[in-house]
């Protein structure tokens, strides 16, 4: 191995840097188009000599320091920098550098309409490049038209808001998550849980037998089908192949929730048999949150993406081709630059998703030699998230730890490994989605080390 390097003081020191040169660029922000003032160039000057100590301390990679305030006790987030993170709704939301960058050039409220032109419309914006990204964004998916919006449960939102009339049943998942069940209830709607299997498995058949009891209460079909590809509780991969063939049979509009999906393993909508798709950008795009995508083809683009039809009555105003369900723009700044600069990543890291996936099996077979541990996912696993359970192993160390359940969150820390819940020694999840092979050897070997310490056996 390289050198050894302390982790915490240099993600400290890039801190201090970085905020060095925001204040330069705060300065430069300030300064008249016609030169700085005298006062502006002799603080501009102080900054600059300042950097040259800043490098240097950064290149000797070890030493003393403190967390880094950005403002008052608001302190700099040192997670990603400090150490390996397994947090499972983290791990594909980590920014690109590419991300960061646009972050720091577009943080500001309104940096994407510099140059919005007529019909006024975020989609519509050409410089930066965001009406081709939503082209491509539809492109990437399998559909037909696709917008940014603010969090996968926007998506739903505008679908339920769209489709759904009081009274309307739903059909979701047993697994479903509870943004499905909140845009239903704010639609006036019903939701009807399709049950899973022994497996933990939604069938198509499960779908179909509750849409036929739906139908045999109520008298009509449920107005929309709405299914996780993978759901959050254990991440298992449902039948959503053959759950889209049920929709079309019975003629029901069918959402697909990929949440878990979109932007980290390859997705055609079509092909599933989706008529929309719906993503999140904080979850497994590489975006700032809150972001997300809701695509669909053109049979229900005009219904999902209708224009205000209304008129003033008294100013007879009327306004233009702004967009209903998104209240005309909908996701605009850092989110949108982040989710605009991650994509080519992105597109890229789909295509060795059958990686990711071999990364995930081969931790938890190291993870099962120690003894009483185990994945309550199905398994081999299909996905890099993943639930466990440590009731066997860890927890009996917690039962005699003076530190209880929380010994384990030490013992990773120390390590340098965060992102299990804090205290968790039964049932808790995990993702080694992003993590290079060195990092995996080394979680893997942390985790029998912790065993070996508290005398655990281990196959």
């Amino acid at each position: 191995m390289d050198e050894q390097i302390n982790k915490k003081y240099l993600a400290n020191k890039i801190f201090e840097t970085q905020f060095a040169l925001e204040d330069l660029r705060q300065i430069v922000r300030q300064a008249l188009p016609t030169g700085m003032s005298d006062e502006q160039s002799a603080r501009f000057s102080e900054i600059v000599s300042g950097l040259g100590g800043l490098i240097e301390e950064i290149g000797a990679k070890d030493g003393q320091t403190q967390p880094v305030s950005i403002v008052g006790d608001l302190m700099c987030r040192t997670r990603e920098e400090e150490f390996i993170n397994i947090q499972p709704i983290q791990a594909g939301g980590r920014l690109t550098p590419e991300a960061r960058k646009a972050v720091i050039a577009y943080g500001d409220g309104y940096s994407t309409c510099d140059n919005c032109r007529k019909p006024f419309r975020l989609d519509k914006i050409e410089k930066p490049s965001i009406a081709e990204f939503h082209t491509d964004l539809a492109e990437f998916v399998g559909m037909d038209q696709a917008r940014v919006v603010p969090g996968a449960r926007r998506g739903f939102q505008a679908v339920a808001s769209t489709l759904v009339e009081k009274g309307d049943t739903v059909v979701v998942s047993a697994f479903a998550h509870y943004t499905e069940f909140l845009a239903v209830e704010g639609a006036g709607g019903v939701v009807k849980e399709a049950p899973v299997n022994e497996e933990k498995i939604l069938t198509a058949e499960s779908v179909a037998h509750k849409i036929d009891e739906v139908r045999k209460e109520t008298g009509k079909l449920p107005s929309l089908i709405m299914i996780d590809h993978f759901d959050y509780l254990f991440c298992n991969e449902h039948d959503i192949y053959g759950i889209g063939k049920v929709a079309q049979e019975y003629g029901i509009p069918f959402l697909y929730n990929g949440a878990y999906t979109v932007g980290i393993m390859p997705v055609d909508g079509k092909k599933i048999g989706a008529d929309f798709v719906v993503g999140s950008g904080h979850k497994s795009m590489a975006s700032v949150a809150p972001s997300g995508v809701l695509a669909t083809t053109e049979e229900w683009s005009d219904k999902i993406f209708r224009t205000t039809q209304m008129v003033g009555d008294v100013t007879g105003r009327k306004f233009g081709i702004k967009e209903v369900e998104f209240l005309g723009c909908t996701l605009m700044g850092a989110p949108l630059l982040s989710m605009m600069a991650s994509f080519p990543y992105v597109k890229e890291r789909t295509k060795h998703w059958d990686e990711e996936v071999k990364k995930s099996n081969y931790f938890l077979n190291e993870f099962l030699r120690i003894e009483g541990n185990e994945v309550l996912s199905e398994f081999p696993r299909k996905h890099a998230l993943s639930k466990v359970d440590t009731t066997n192993s860890f927890d009996k160390v917690a039962k005699t730890h003076k530190r209880r359940g929380y010994f384990f969150s030490d013992e990773l820390k120390k390590r340098g490994i965060a992102g299990e819940f804090p205290g968790a020694t039964r049932s808790w999840k995990l993702s080694t989605y992003g993590l290079s092979w060195d990092q995996i050897h080394y979680l893997s070997d942390a985790f029998l080390e912790i065993a070996e310490k508290y005398e655990l056996n281990i196959n």
